[in-house]
């Protein structure tokens, strides 16, 4: 009975035990979700909420509630856990790593651009990256992919996938391949595409770097190690864009690759059993296949008002910060170029940033820090809520959108960074599907 009674009371401590650690557990998830809560109002808050670009979409019927998708994240509070399941915190500074994706064990997320309500206009693209015309293929930014690692990574996808589907030897065209577009997918392919013996030529409108090379010169680039072809494993976590051009060139230098710049494509037409390229300047090329890796802002979004096309003061990039001196600067914009550009300028001149909207919501959190930052230490003057109506030789005409007042600011440069058009005329000219995607699951992120 005594031994009985024993065993009655160790299984009972081992039963207490057990229910405090449940209790200590669950009190514990508890107090997560709830912090979690908390963040996910503030970013509602904060207009961070809703998803701008790729972004995690949550399966909540496989979600199994690990917690290995947030931990593999790079980025801060993209993810969290609430009722054992991941769910969307600030969605919209996710760009796009994929790490959450292969970090799941039960494969409950997939990558997705565009929500239920809001679309995005992409190219008709397939598993292989080949577009609705058969040989014309599409990697990188234009397909929907922004990070600089993702755009690499598609560029030397679809030209193995080109080689996979074969070439002909004895064909009568000038090329196998045309790559148009030389930034991070178009380097990348043609880097994979000299590794494959192809008979390639690569062209940019501007020069090496692409969209990269639009960004100011000590600008720094945010970017995750990264494969590149014939170079190497390339471990870049925060670079400067002259450091990654480096990197680039050498690759390129180390296989003898010229990349024919200042060459303007405006016409891909069908030719024999390929295509006929025809530059600007009317430089025409044969080619089996075409790959575009070019960006998706093909030109500058300007502002539409007086004054903004004639005057020579009107920039939309800036390059050389560290030239600007003493000078009265008005910034607009809310994104990440915007903010960056204007606190490159703001030690030196005296700079007004300009926005339509009451909060950054597009802008990285550092950035967002380091702006309110500057604008409490006066180092830089943030006008919300307004509008440019017009550009004259020494000042700018302003709006408040709250107040409907107009208001002048003496002014020397207009720097202008509202986002870019996307190429669809060019596209649709050449034959390209466009569809607007609504809450569309990027097939090269899918795991295989």
């Amino acid at each position: 009975m005594e031994v009985l009674i024993e065993q009655i009371i160790i299984y009972g401590g081992f039963t207490l035990i057990s229910l405090i650690i449940v209790f200590i557990y669950l009190n514990k998830k508890k107090k997560q979700a709830k912090i979690v809560k908390v963040k996910i109002e503030k970013a509602i808050e904060d207009k961070i909420h809703e998803p701008v670009s790729l972004h995690p979409d949550v399966d909540l019927d496989f979600c199994i509630g690990s917690g290995a998708c947030i931990s593999a994240c790079p980025e801060k509070d993209i993810l969290g856990l609430i009722n054992g399941r991941a769910t969307l915190v600030n969605a919209s500074e996710c760009i796009g790593h994929g790490a959450c994706l292969h970090a799941c064990p039960v494969e409950a997320i997939s990558l997705v651009i565009g929500t239920e309500k809001r679309g995005v206009d992409l190219p008709h693209v397939n598993e292989t990256f080949e577009s609705n015309i058969k040989g014309i293929y599409i990697a990188g930014e234009l397909g929907g992919m922004g990070l600089i690692r993702n755009g690499v990574e598609q560029g030397m996808q679809a030209v193995e996938n080109i080689v996979a589907n074969g070439i002909p030897k004895n064909h009568e065209l000038d090329y196998d391949l045309i790559i148009i577009g030389a930034g991070p997918a178009g380097v990348s392919a043609t880097l994979t595409a000299k590794q494959n013996g192809l008979n390639f030529l690569t062209v940019d409108q501007d020069t090496l770097g692409g969209t990269v090379n639009s960004y100011p010169r000590t600008k720094i680039i945010m970017t995750q190690p990264m494969f590149l072809p014939t170079y190497g494993k390339v471990k870049l976590y925060e670079t400067s864009k002259q450091k990654l051009l480096d990197i680039w060139n050498e690759a390129l230098d180390k296989n003898n690759i010229k990349i024919k710049e200042k060459t303007k494509i405006e016409i891909i037409e069908r030719f024999k059993e390929g295509f006929k390229v025809i530059s600007k300047t009317g430089e025409e090329f044969t080619t089996k296949n075409v790959l575009l890796t070019i960006g998706r802002r093909g030109s500058p979004r300007k502002l539409n008002v007086p004054g903004e096309e004639a005057s020579p003061k009107v920039f939309y990039r800036l390059l050389e910060p560290e030239r600007m001196i003493d000078q009265n600067i008005l910034v607009v914009g809310g994104g990440d170029s915007a903010l960056e550009s204007a606190m490159l300028l703001m030690d030196n001149n005296n700079v007004v940033l300009s926005y339509r909207k009451d909060a950054f919501s597009r802008a990285k959190p550092k950035n967002r820090e380091k702006i309110q930052r500057a604008s409490e230490e006066n180092k830089l003057e943030i006008h919300y809520n307004t509008n440019v109506l017009g550009i004259e030789e020494d000042k700018v005409i302003m709006l408040n959108n709250e107040t409907n007042e107009k208001y002048e600011l003496p002014n020397n440069f207009v720097y202008v960074f509202i986002g870019g058009q996307m190429p669809n005329i060019f596209l649709k000219k050449i034959g390209i599907e466009i569809e607007t995607r609504f809450k569309y699951t990027m097939k090269s992120y899918r795991k295989n």
